[in-house]
């Protein structure tokens, strides 16, 4: 894989993957599945809380590891969260109706994607969060290209 499709970063502490998950709201939109891979309590909540302040969402963020799927309607962008972490079977996918959720004006973030694996529509992006000392590594890696223009986006310097 060439380095335009994967951006990397060591996260020191919640502050660094809340500013992380807002960095990488800008490049994200509609019709862009994301996937978030990473140990049980590595942060991939933490930086969807960081995602979803990016794309203006004010208010609560709750992991979905109950419900299996947290909606946020925005005004241009639907955005859900799903934690698949419970799901014994992929088949459990089918059975619960998600596939609606996915569509042009829905950005659709995926914890443990590898529950389903087999009845996910292709992720756009893949990010691991790691351990690394007292911090986080995280790497995000384009797998489409819409996911190598969201990373494009992404990389590029904010205009102040």
């Amino acid at each position: 894989m060439d380095d335009s499709s994967v951006w990397s970063l060591r996260l020191a502490d919640e502050a660094a993957t809340l500013a992380a998950g807002r960095q990488l709201a800008r490049g994200l939109g509609g019709g862009v599945i994301v996937t978030l891979h990473g140990d049980l309590g590595a942060g991939k909540t933490t930086l969807t809380r960081g995602v979803l302040a990016g794309l203006g969402h004010v208010g609560r963020v709750r992991s979905p590891t109950y419900t299996l799927v947290e909606p946020y309607e925005l005004p241009t962008l639907a955005v859900y969260h799903f934690d698949l972490y419970r799901f014994a079977d992929p088949a459990e996918w089918r059975d619960a109706g998600f596939a609606e959720y996915f569509g042009p004006y829905s950005l659709c973030l995926l914890e443990w994607p590898e529950k389903a694996q087999g009845c996910l529509p292709p992720a756009d992006l893949a990010i691991h969060l790691d351990l690394d000392g007292d911090g986080r590594q995280l790497t995000v890696t384009a797998l489409t290209p819409r996911g190598k223009q969201c990373l494009s986006i992404l990389t590029t310097p904010a205009a102040d």
